[in-house]
Parts: C-alpha cells; structure tokens; sequence
C-alpha cells in the first residue's frame, strides 16, 4: 500500500486508489499517518479533528471512522487498543517519509561536494509535493501540520535554489525566485537568493532594488530591519564583490611527491590535468599482491601525455618501493624502438648480467616477467606506436603496474585503462603560461596573454613554446607575441623553441599515414567549421559512407581528429592549420582543393532545402534555389530533419561564410533557405557575419540577384536583432537589386520585410504600402505563404491604428492559408499575431489561448526568440486581465529566454511590463529599476517607446505603454 499527504490525502493499493471517506475520516487517516507509527489516543485525534468544540457524539464518529478505514486498509494496517489507534505501514510507503530519505541523501551529496547529485535529490524530494499538503483537511491539527509541511518545503525549496546558484544556475533561477518573493515577500532568504542571482546575471541594479523593497517592506509590516547578512550581501553588491560574482571553487586535491628513481625527473612547472592526474593515480595504487594495472594515456601529439605521465609515476612512487622503470618507445617516429632491446636495458636495470639475457624476444619477455616475481616495480612505456609494441614489456606479476603513452587509442591492449587527455582549460593554460613568463609581465597584459593561450588551441607543448620564447626576449611585450600568432599562416612556424616544435611534432604522425588517410587529413582540413559530420565528411571526400568512416575512425585512433559525439569528427585548431598547410603542399591538383569546398556547400543546400520543405509545406522558396550538382540527406520526418539543422548550423554557416568565390549564389541561398536559424536566435552572430559578409561581396562583385538575396537576409538578421533602421535600408537595397533582376520573389519578400521595418517604427501609412504591395506581388506569383505572411503583418497594422475588427478579419485569413498548407511553425506565427489582436479586443483568455498555441509550436520548432516573444505576450495579457503573479512570471520567463538574442529593443519591452507586474505586486523601487534599464535602452535606440517609460521612471504615468509590434 502507498499513502500520501503532500497534496490530498490518499491510497493506493498496487496501483488501485481507494477511497479515503469524508473530510473527517480523510483527517483521521492524516493525522495517524503523521504520528509515525506511535499511538494516539481518542481525545488526542478528537481535539486534532474537531479542535475546542467537537460535536456531542464525537467519540462515535471517530470509531466510526475507524472502522471504516480498518476495513479500508485490512485488520494489520489499523490497530486499536483500549480506546488508541495507529497505524502500521512501511516507512517507504508514505511519500512524506520518501521526501525525508531524499533530503537526508541530498544533504549528504552536498557534504560530499556532488552539487549535481544534491539538487537531484532534492528536486525528487520538492517533486512528491502535489499541491498544498493535507488540502481540504479539517480540524486544527491537520491545520498546524500543514503549516510545518508548507515551511519545510520553502525549505528544502531555498536549499534547492543556493545549490543552484552554487552551480552557476543564476539566471535560470531567477525566474522562480522572482515568484516565490511575491508570494512570500517577508521571507528573506529568499530575497537574499534573488539578490545573488540577480547580481550573477549582470543585474546588479535590480538586485539593489531587491534590498531596498525588503527594507521599505520590513519597516512597513514589522518596523524592523533587515537581518545583518542581507545588509552585508548589499555592501558587497555595491562593492561588485568579484567573489559574490561567481560560485566558489573547490580546492584541488593534494598530490603526493617523491624523488625520482630511473623515471624522467618532474616538470617543475606542471599545470593542469588535475582530474587526469588524479585518475591515473588512483588506478595505478590499486596494484597490490593480487592485482597487476595498467593505464594507457593516449591523445594528440603536444597534449601533455608524457608530463602527466611522469607527474604520476612520481605521485605512486611509493607503492612501488622495488623499482621504477622508464623507456622511450620513440613511437611517433620513423624507428621505433625495438622490444627486444628495451627488454635487454630492463633485464640490466632489475639486476641481470649481460652474459644472462638471452637473444630471442619472447626469451627476454620470459626472463624479465621471472625477474618481477615478489616484486611491485612500475613500468614507464613513453610514446608506445602501438599495442603490439607493448605487450611484451608488460609485467606480468600481481603488484606491479604499467603505464603507457600513446598517441593511439590502445582499445586492443587488454585489461588497460584508456584515457584520452584534452587540452587545457583557459584558465589552466594562462597558469602554466604565466608560471613560464613570469607574474609581474603577464599581469600588465592579461588580455593579451589571454590571447596567446587561445592562439595555442591551449595545447601544453604550444603554450610552453610561446612562453619560453616569450621569457627569453624581455624587449617583446605579451602583445608583440600575440600579433606574431595572429597570422594563421605563419603560426605553426613561430611555435618554435630550440628542439621545440608544434609543426615537427605534427610531422612525425603524418609521415606515418597511408595515402589514402594523408588524403582524408587534408581536405577535412579545408572546412571551417567547428566539427564536421560524418555525411558532411563523405561529400567532402567524395567517399561512401563506410569507407569515410572507417578513415575518420583511423584518423581518430591516430589522435589527429576527435570524435566528440557518435558520427561527428573535429580537429584541434593548430593540427586544422597543419592540415591545411599539407593540403596547399601536398593536394595535386589545386583544384581539387575548391572542388572539395564546392561538394560540402552542395551537401548542405540540399540537404537545408528538403528541411525547408518538410518545415514549410506548399513554401514557393526551395524551386528558386541555385541548382546543386550532388545531392544532401532524405529526412524520414519533420523532427529528424530539425534535429540535422540546429546539430548542424555552426559547420553550415562556417561551410557559407567561406564559398563567396565561384560559389557565391549557392552560398547565398543556403542562407536564405536556413532562416529559420536566424530567426530562432540560434548562432545568430555567425549566421549575421556569414550573410553580411556575402553581401559585401556580392555588392563587389556586382551580381544583383545574390546581392538582393544577400541584402534580404540580413535584413532579417538585423531586423531580429531590433536594429529596425539598417534594416529597413538593407531591405530597400534587396528590392532595388530583385527589380533590376526580375527576381519576383525577392522583390516580394523585400517589400514584406520593409513593411514590417515600417511597423516597428510606428510608420503606419508607410508599413501599409509596402505589406499591400507585397501582397499583390506574392499573389501574382502564386505564393500561397508569402500571401499569409502578408495578411498577417497588415493585421498588426491594422491593430496598430485601432482598427481591431480589421485586423483581426486580416489574422484569421492569414491563419486559414498557413493552416491549410499544413505549416505547423508559421501557422505560430499567425496565433502570435491573433493573439495581438485578441488582446487588443479585450478577449483576453481567448489570447491567451492564441499565444499558448503559438508557444507549443515555436517550441517544436526550436524559435528560441519568438518562444521569448510569445511568453511576454502572454505577460501582458495576464497583466492587463489584472492578473499580475502569472505576468510576473512570464516577463522573467521571457527575459531569461531571450537573454543574448532579439536585441536590445526587445528586452526593454520585457522591462518595460516587468517592471508593471512588480509594481502590482508591490516591489516599486524594483520596478523602477526595470523601468530605469528600460529608459536606457530606448533612449540609446531613439526609440518612440523612451517617453512613455520615462513617464513610468518619474512616476507620472499609469497607463500600459501600448506596442503591438
């Protein structure tokens, strides 16, 4: 049987529920629940449940109700006894006694430093709540209980919410915290979390205001003041604590240190892979008497694999009190070292005289395991080729242990632990780099140090390298260094030091591929993007897609490409300039350079147009694309083709921002067929410096049909960025250049754009031009969505200037197109737009509604910027239905949502009807900080919205500020 009080009292036998009678048996069902198993007598449950006037036969309803719960729950759940009553149930059958075992573990997990398991465990804990405990309980006692219920989970609550914050989850959790001080304004923890997420997100102003709504508050209601350490938390604030700014760091665990025996001695100035480190350790001192390990380091050439190496062998010294053995198997390059030999220098190191070594290989492997018998010695195997190499170098005796580098993934040496090193984290590389240059010279130029590190993929043998060369010459200044690594060309070549060098280390294992993996490690070279897939791979090298991957896995097993993620492949950024540098050496002929980059941009038109379509139906768009000579990928469905574009983008628009040659046209158009990435927000710096950059050069070039298209996407990049007036300009520029042309479609959607530009600027006689006249357009050439789009904007126009019966006649027009056609997401723009218009009418549920539609399908889509526009429309519904707690919620929602995308315009409009829901529930002088931001951002614009917030800010106005745009 199960019960539960964290909500209505209930039970479940298996997964049947029963009934739990009326509301005074349902009482009498809680309060025995609550006692824990012990017993309660009569007049105990009766005061419980009927308080100071219980009825005349109250006696014999409470054995009433007994009896039926006995029957209920079986004669062993129920026991009474001389006029006393409990009950008998496991303790994980009541979700009360469940959420205590959460909070205990998550308690737990916290002292043991697992924020991530901790806030688990209490999120499961905060889940079996179901509303209000023990709701529509009666009597004092339940009533009493459920006061203590409600505390503990505000709790557990504020416990959940500082793990969070310790976490870095500050602007996730300021949304909740926002709601939960309306509800609870007096409790000040909770403005103390709101403070300090508020602060973490760049929102230092609000969170001041937080401080002095609390005193303003607490003088009022109590006429007290704040508690000390809320007034500690705002000095700390106004001081802009860097400490408070971020959540605080654990310290790295102690490493042991010892002398060295035939191992290398220790780099001094070691840096980093502290968690590496530490799992090397601890594997290598688990050999005892009946275990022998092993762990295999492999990863690129320069990763730090034979510094780590040596740091640990030295680190678990002591567990090997008989010996430490080194070699240099000299693996990466051309001759490697012979076992046989190595066998021999080991043989003499444990003891052997020469005249005792015999000649053959598997002799010596003999002799040498006998030697190690009774013994726990560690085996050092340095820059192994392979695991064939290190098989017969392996101790084979229980307390030993070997240790292996390599630049491939030993997956065939058995029994080893494999682990691939990465590179450096920034902060680790600028330590390691200031420990070599010295502090007082990298303190002067931080940001420029910052920048070499970077330039050095944060590679250790690169940064090493700049550094000494750095410290040698104290005439050069960070900076000199920094514009030295700045040409990409010539950076290989100055990450050289003495017998250091980045490009010589690359060498060694290129010299060593097949042709056919020479070849795969040049072209991928060429692409630009972040990582590649494995289907964009195989159009780059013309392969079927099992040949290209078993190169790419080679290529992985040599440690010159990763793979991140099943079926995706990068390169670090300094073996991507090596790779190019082979493909400009050793790529015959040339051509086949461009004639690769041609095959990629191919595979993702393609592929993008049959994403469009299956993403707009009925959509004109994809039959006046540039023809491709290969085709991309057949989606089964709509999600998976979503799936491809977002996964996608970065590789897609790096793939665009470098074919502005001979393929320009193709490039343009791939940015206009993947809009949908402009318009969610997603990559919108690349995709904004992709799409003006083949503008540019399409304007140099003068071809007018890719510099109209060109114009026109970044005219909506811009124009979804709130920059309204270069956008109108691009826009009028695209339609100049599609009518010199004859490019119909493009002329059409200009105009639509530059109606849309006109709206936002409150150009109503202007907006209604262009949006009717790019109706006829799109109507003459039979564009069925471009018509809806039309029609939908001239709504907004219509709203704009109080026609709200014509607007919404135009909406559901509009709606009816997208909806016939089938199309899901700009049937969701035409619900935002109904929602407008239904708000404006006064129908504010029915909005609501029309938003909330419009929601799910932005989400299905991945629009995170209209997601965020959505969620503050419905705010302003919800606040003009004087519904100010949900509009509160929303406007944090949205501001959280659309923090780093829609632009500036669009935050001060969240501002702007933030700041209205904090002033309906109280928090003024929080408002006016909203108010104040938002006053900024429009003054800076010169948007027309700045007197009508300025007017909120002096107090003087108590309208809503209208925006229907």
């Amino acid at each position: 049987m199960r019960f539960a009080v964290l909500g209505p009292v209930r039970v479940w036998r298996g997964r049947d529920p029963l009934s739990s009678g009326s509301p005074q048996q349902r009482a009498l069902l809680a309060a025995l629940l609550l006692h824990d198993g012990r017993t309660a007598t009569a007049n105990e449950l009766i005061d419980g449940i009927w308080g100071d006037d219980p009825p005349q036969q109250a006696l014999a309803s409470l054995r009433t109700y007994a009896s039926r719960l006995h029957k209920a729950l079986g004669p062993d759940v129920l026991v009474s006894d001389g006029g006393k009553y409990a009950l008998r149930v496991p303790a994980d059958s009541l979700d009360l006694d469940l959420a205590r075992q959460l909070a205990t573990e998550a308690e737990r997990a916290r002292g043991d430093g697992d924020l991530l398991q901790a806030r688990g465990l209490l999120n499961k804990a905060l889940g079996l709540w179901d509303g209000e405990a023990l709701a529509s309980v009666p009597g004092p006692y339940a009533e009493n209980q459920r006061a203590r219920l409600e505390e503990w989970r505000l709790q557990l609550t504020e416990t959940r919410l500082d793990l969070d914050l310790e976490s870095g989850l500050h602007a996730d959790a300021v949304s909740e915290l926002t709601a939960l001080t309306a509800t609870h304004p007096l409790r000040e923890r909770l403005r103390e979390l709101l403070m300090v997420a508020l602060y973490r997100s760049g929102r230092q102003a609000e969170a001041l205001a937080v401080y002095a709504d609390t005193r303003r508050l607490l003088a009022e209601e109590l006429g007290v003041d704040p508690r000390p350490e809320l007034a500690q938390l705002q000095q700390r604030i106004l001081r802009a604590d860097e400490e408070l700014a971020r959540p605080a760091d654990g310290p790295a665990p102690p490493y042991a240190a010892a002398a060295p025996a035939q191992l290398p001695a220790r780099v001094t100035d070691f840096t980093g892979h502290q968690d590496d480190l530490r799992e090397v350790t601890e594997h290598l001192g688990r050999a005892d008497g009946s275990v022998m390990t092993i762990a295999s380091l492999g990863g690129l050439g320069g990763i730090g694999k034979t510094t780590l190496a040596v740091e640990a062998a030295h680190a678990v010294r002591a567990h090997f009190p008989d010996g430490q053995l080194y070699v240099d198997l000299q693996g990466a390059g051309p001759r490697a070292a012979a076992a046989e030999t190595v066998l021999g220098s080991f043989l003499r190191a444990l003891g052997t005289a020469d005249s005792a070594i015999p000649d053959t290989l598997d002799e010596r492997a003999a002799l040498y395991r006998s030697s190690l018998e009774g013994r726990r010695v560690l085996v050092l195997l340095d820059n192994a080729r392979d695991a064939a190499q290190v098989r017969p170098l392996l101790p084979g005796t229980a307390g030993c242990a070997a240790l292996v580098t390599s630049r491939v993934r030993m997956v065939d040496l058995a029994g080893a632990r494999l682990m691939d090193l990465d590179v450096m984290s920034p902060e680790e590389a600028l330590q390691l780099f200031t420990r070599i240059v010295g502090e007082e010279r990298v303190s002067a130029e931080r940001e420029a140090a910052l920048d070499v590190v970077a330039m050095c993929g944060f590679l250790p043998l690169a940064i090493r390298i700049a550094a000494s060369r750095q410290a040698a010459r104290r005439t050069w200044t960070v900076s000199v260094l920094a514009a030295k690594l700045a040409d990409e060309r010539r950076r290989l070549d100055e990450l050289q030091a003495g017998d250091l060098a980045v490009k010589a280390t690359f060498e060694l294992g290129y010299g060593q591929l097949e042709p056919a993996q020479a070849r795969a490690f040049r072209l991928l070279g060429l692409a630009d993007g972040p990582d590649i897939s494995l289907a964009a791979a195989c159009a780059l090298l013309n392969l079927e897609p099992q040949v290209a991957e078993d190169l790419l896995e080679e290529l992985v097993g040599t440690s010159f490409l990763e793979s991140a993620a099943p079926g995706r492949y990068r390169y670090h950024d300094l073996v991507r300039l090596y790779a190019r540098a082979c493909a400009e050496r050793d790529e015959q002929p040339p051509v086949e350079r461009e004639l690769a980059l041609s095959r990629l941009l191919d595979f993702y038109l393609a592929t993008a147009a049959e994403v469009y379509a299956l993403e707009h139906p009925g959509d004109r768009l994809v039959d006046h694309l540039e023809a491709t000579a290969h085709g991309g990928l057949i989606f089964g469905g709509r999600p998976t083709a979503i799936d491809w574009l977002y996964s996608e983008a970065a590789g897609l628009l790096a793939s665009v921002r470098q074919s502005a040659g001979p393929s320009l046209r193709r490039a343009v158009d791939t940015l206009w067929v993947t809009q949908d990435l402009a318009d969610s927000g997603a990559a919108s710096g690349q995709y904004e410096a992709a799409a003006t950059a083949l503008w540019e050069e399409a304007a140099r070039r003068g071809d007018p049909r890719a510099e109209g298209r060109a114009a026109l996407v970044v005219a909506r990049t811009w124009m979804n960025a709130g920059r309204f007036e270069q956008a109108d300009d691009a826009a009028a520029r695209a339609l100049l250049m599609a009518e010199s042309c004859g490019d119909a479609l493009t002329a059409c959607w200009s105009q639509n754009s530059q109606g849309t530009m006109a709206l936002y600027r409150n150009h109503h006689e202007q907006a209604e031009r262009h949006l009717t006249a790019a109706l006829a357009g799109f109507r003459a050439v039979d564009d069925r969505p471009g018509e809806a789009s039309a029609l939908c904007n001239l709504s907004r126009v219509r709203l704009a200037v109080g026609e709200v019966s014509s607007a919404l006649t135009l909406v559901e027009q509009g709606m009816a197109v997208y909806d016939g056609l089938g199309m899901s997401l700009r049937g969701a723009n035409a619900r935002y737009a109904l929602g407008l218009a239904l708000t404006a009418a006064q129908r504010f549920d029915e909005a609501i509604a029309a938003f909330r539609e419009a929601l799910l399908r932005f989400t299905d889509s991945r629009q995170r910027l209209w997601e965020g526009m959505t969620l503050f429309r419905i705010a302003e519904a919800e606040l003009a239905a004087h519904r100010p707690a949900p509009a509160l919620d929303l406007a944090e929602r949205a501001l959280a949502v659309l923090g780093g995308i829609g632009g500036d315009w669009r935050r001060g409009n969240v501002l702007t009807v933030l700041g209205r829901a904090l002033q309906a529930v109280g928090q003024v002088d929080r408002a006016r900080a909203c108010w104040q931001e938002a006053l900024d951002i429009f003054e800076e614009l010169g948007s027309p919205e700045a007197r009508q917030v300025r007017e909120l800010v002096e107090g003087r106005a108590s309208a809503p500020v209208p925006n229907t745009a």
